[in-house]
């Protein structure tokens, strides 16, 4: 795996050439692209060399041992300090999902419990962005569909990083999001004050750079308008401002109402179509290059459970990884960063194991 580096150092060098070029920076799509690259390979080549250095000082002290004692007793010290070296360099050198810089588009939508399911959409939403606050990340409510005990039947958030570096992106660690939540608790509705299990999909696309980047013929969607309506049914606006577009090629259809204005529906529609379009050519290159980006973390299987809030117990489970641990009532708060690091590390040594498999 280390011998790729070489190339990789001329790969480096020729995007600083290139990033030095006012004309890159003319194209925000373009300039967005070769940064994303360049940060990622900056990392590579600073762990390259930390592993180079770690390797020369290991040689030396072991040189020097042969003299001295004083140098044998650094030498367990060197080691493991290179193979730390060593291994951070390997897990950098895993091919990197070319999506982990993209911002997200995520919808929560209530599932099976009715009013319970709608409620821990609501929870859902606000532990993304308590999480994405403590991330420094920006989120921006796009549309939801309020129940009537306050939950929501279906919410929509964008969600943006201001960093160039793809492992600090927000597909990076939200990625592995998508799939069903299954929540255990006491809903308010109860009295008899039994525990019920309900069910909350999770849905995150990476959002397109670019409108251009995604076509869509004017003559493939159909664009209709009506009145926005809040819990319950009733009309919560006077004119027709909500957007409905439907994507007719492939029948994906986004509804959008949150905004006063019918032209910000229909833009904030528009984005979320274009990822939903992004998302399904993926899955279809996917789907036909079996070897290719495989994750058996992030599977693309909507309809998969993919962890258990347990309150009652204070519990949190994710049935991919199998982590688990007592502190829900944090987790819901926005500590979501042990549950997302135990994915990445699956997924890492799950790549790891397929280049194995293919060395």
């Amino acid at each position: 795996m280390f011998e790729s580096v070489a190339a990789l150092i001329e790969e480096h060098q020729d995007l600083q050439n290139q990033l030095a070029d006012p004309a890159v920076h003319a194209d925000p799509a373009r300039s967005r692209k070769i940064n994303r690259r360049y940060a990622e390979l900056s990392k590579i080549l600073a762990a390259h060399t930390a592993w180079k250095r770690a390797e020369d000082d290991l040689e030396a002290a072991q040189e020097l041992a042969k003299e001295d004692d004083a140098f044998a007793e650094e030498v367990p010290a060197l080691e493991e300090h290179r193979s730390e070296s060593q291994e951070k360099l390997r897990r950098l050198l895993i091919p990197r999902d070319p999506d982990d810089g993209r911002d997200v588009i995520m919808e929560i939508k209530g599932g099976e419990g009715g009013a319970e399911s709608a409620l821990f959409a609501a929870d859902l939403l606000r532990m993304y962005l308590h999480y994405a606050e403590s991330m420094g990340w920006k989120t921006e409510l796009l549309d939801r569909d309020e129940s009537d005990l306050g939950g929501y039947k279906n919410v929509q958030v964008a969600i943006k990083s201001s960093s160039s570096d793809p492992a600090d992106g927000v597909w990076a660690h939200l990625k592995y999001e998508g799939g069903v939540h299954r929540v255990q608790r006491v809903p308010v509705t109860e009295s008899q004050g039994r525990i019920h299990t309900s069910t909350t999909g999770v849905l995150v696309f990476p959002e397109v750079d670019e409108p251009e980047e995604v076509d869509i013929s004017a003559n493939d969607i159909r664009v209709d308008v009506f009145r926005s309506s809040g819990p319950g049914g009733q009309s919560v606006n006077t004119t027709d401002s909500a957007v409905r577009i439907t994507h007719i090629p492939t029948g994906i259809v986004v509804s959008m109402q949150n905004e006063k204005s019918q032209i910000q529906n229909r833009e904030a529609a528009m984005r979320v179509l274009r990822a939903r379009l992004l998302a399904k050519q993926q899955e279809e290159l996917d789907a036909a290059a079996s070897d290719a980006r495989k994750s058996q973390i992030r599977t693309m299987d909507r309809s998969e459970r993919i962890r258990t809030y347990n309150f009652p117990e204070n519990r949190i489970a994710d049935h991919r990884t199998g982590y688990k641990a007592y502190n829900l009532d944090h987790v819901m708060n926005g500590d979501l960063g042990p549950v997302i690091e135990s994915c990445i590390r699956a997924d890492e040594e799950a790549r790891l194991a397929e280049i194995g498999d293919h060395s």
